[in-house]
């Protein structure tokens, strides 16, 4: 029997050396996106000079930054930039609520808009607790009625059954117009209940409230019960109407149980909440692969009732992930398609401040497979910087806010880790991190406002 084992090292060769020869292939395209080459002797070959081939001066003018009041802004602070003119949607209404909330017959309440970045009150959770601690307040907010994963967000427990859900992300089966400001409705079987307990593991701030809410829209008649603590138990008969409501029950609330003892097929649920009558209340909305545009979905005249309901002083818009690709440099279109929901959202909020977070940091690697910033990202934020201006609303840079080039690269390799190794999410300790310098320029840019303020009056 003649021994064959030469081919096997034959094959081997030959499979190596046709790895080696994808190397000098040419750039492959598919939808946009462009694959990153095979090298085999990467680890070993001298790297190549690759250069940042975005040139933003080339794709738009400066915008003008207009700071309300200083020409600089405070060393170790990415200042608020407000691009906001006579209509006041920049961030004026917000800085005077927050001077004013301890005459406010209501709580200062924030709209926190944005995707995976803030999924599982990421970010948010850390700037809610340091906004209530600052300006007092209780309670996680707005909570959809059910969750794809309960138990990733530690700053309430969860529970619920019964339901239909039904996600802007649903593939099928999703009715745009019967969405709420989460994007996404729920139906109700006989006996569905939903369930918040509060909970300090996260945050003091979030041990109980003093009121919480269900948000819901039917035609037909409800039979609804809030159960208190586990033995209180209050019960509603409520009348069918054609727009939103809310019910609301208040109290030392540590855990509210929300029971559908009998409702219509057609009845529509949106969410629970634990509040507070006063301080600060914020609200996270993440949904997950979003890039902001599918806010314009929400019925203009459902925004306009949770105004009335749940009326908010700040909407920050947080986006980009899902936006910036490999090879991306102008996001023109993005721009000029983000325009209508900031326009959406005025009419349905007109007294509200409006902020505009842009992507931060996004890394990827060069042929020479060293992680960089990827360069879309840089064209990304200039489309959502020249966004605020021209519809005259705020923007903060969290890219610069974070470090800048590389920035995310540090996160991944701090000790302990503060980012994903996606390069791409943060963690609970990079949010707390942000939060940190999102709370910092709030208040800097509210002291700013007070002092322009002071100035005038005199």
């Amino acid at each position: 029997m003649k021994n064959r084992l030469h081919y096997t090292f034959l094959i081997a060769l030959f499979v190596m050396l046709g790895l080696m020869s994808l190397h000098y292939l040419p750039e492959i395209n598919l939808c946009g996106k462009t694959f990153r080459k095979v090298d085999l002797l990467s680890d070993i070959r001298c790297d190549v000079h690759v250069a940042d081939t975005l040139n933003l001066d080339s794709l738009f003018s400066e915008p003008v930054v207009k700071p309300p009041f200083v020409d600089s802004c405070k060393a170790g602070i990415e200042c608020i930039e407000d691009y906001s003119d006579s209509t006041e949607y920049g961030m004026s209404h917000f800085y005077e609520a927050l001077s004013d909330i301890e005459n406010r017959q209501s709580p200062v309440r924030i709209a926190y808009f944005g995707d995976s970045f803030i999924e599982g009150d990421i970010l948010t959770a850390d700037l809610r607790n340091l906004l209530q601690t600052e300006f007092g307040g209780k309670g996680v907010g707005y909570v959809s009625i059910t969750s794809k994963f309960p138990g990733f967000r530690p700053t309430v427990r969860h529970s619920f059954s019964g339901w239909t859900s039904h996600n802007v992300t649903d593939s099928v089966g999703f009715i745009r117009n019967r969405q709420g400001i989460a994007n996404s409705y729920f139906n109700a079987t006989e006996g569905a209940y939903t369930s918040l307990e509060a909970t300090s593991k996260y945050a003091s701030c979030l041990d109980g409230c003093t009121a919480s809410s269900i948000f819901y829209l039917t035609d037909d008649s409800l039979y609804i019960s809030a159960e208190i603590n586990g033995s209180s138990e209050q019960k509603f008969r409520v009348k069918g109407d054609s727009t939103l409501q809310c019910l609301t029950v208040n109290g030392n609330i540590k855990k509210v149980k929300w029971n559908i003892e009998k409702s219509s097929q057609d009845a529509l649920f949106y969410a629970v909440t634990m509040d507070s009558n006063n301080g600060i209340i914020l609200d996270n909305f993440s949904t997950r692969g979003s890039s902001g545009q599918q806010l314009l979905g929400i019925p203009s005249s459902l925004l306009k009732k949770y105004n009335k309901l749940r009326k908010y002083d700040l909407i920050v818009l947080q986006y980009g992930l899902n936006v910036a690709f490999e090879g991306g440099l102008d996001y023109g279109y993005y721009k000029d398609g983000m325009k209508f929901v900031i326009q959406h959202f005025k009419k349905a909020f007109p007294d509200a401040s409006i902020l505009i977070v842009g992507i931060g940091d996004r890394e990827t690697k060069d042929e020479n497979g060293n992680l960089r910033t990827m360069p879309a990202v840089k064209g990304l934020i200039r489309s959502q910087q020249m966004l605020a201006a021209e519809t005259n609303v705020a923007f903060w840079n969290l890219y610069n806010a974070m470090g800048g080039e590389g920035s995310m690269s540090k996160m991944v390799n701090s000790n302990p880790a503060m980012a994903n190794y996606d390069y791409t999410h943060i963690n609970f300790r990079g949010g707390k991190h942000i939060a940190g310098l999102l709370f910092d320029a709030i208040m800097y840019g509210k002291e700013q406002y007070e002092k322009r303020k002071s100035y005038e009056m005199q």
